[in-house]
């Protein structure tokens, strides 16, 4: 029959040796210095450049089931990873769900105002179009 170790439930000392013991003692190189962490690879910062151009606001109702949404058309020179952070700060200014769709963003409600306040201060020149 197998011998089972048991640990104590007495509170005593459990002998345990770490099995990362022997590298300590192997002559590897140490960590290198910590340097100062760069933004992940995956977060785009917002560019807070001036005159970045005009973007339409325009507020939608057609096709959607008489719901209106803000959609906001006419970037140029942003890439879509951009265009996400910017839809995800919109979403969370105006407490409503939202997409990028076709090189669009589409915020849920008639919110034109605080998707023009935001755009403005990303360095966009926002354009009230539409109804």
């Amino acid at each position: 029959m197998k011998e089972r170790k048991r640990i104590s439930t007495e509170g005593e000392p459990i002998a345990w040796a770490s099995p990362f013991a022997a590298l300590k003692n192997a002559g590897l190189p140490l960590a290198p210095e910590a340097q100062p962490e760069a933004a992940p690879h995956n977060t785009i910062p917002l560019a807070r450049k001036k005159n970045r151009g005009r973007v339409d606001i325009i507020r939608q109702t057609a096709h959607r089931g008489g719901k209106t949404v803000t959609v906001v058309t006419g970037f140029t020179g942003i890439g879509l990873a951009e265009k996400e952070t910017l839809a995800k700060e919109m979403q969370k200014a105006c407490g409503a769900g939202g997409t990028v769709k076709e090189g669009r963003i589409e915020i849920q409600g008639d919110q034109r105002e605080v998707v023009a306040r935001i755009l403005t201060s990303a360095g966009f020149r926002p354009v009230l179009a539409g109804g």
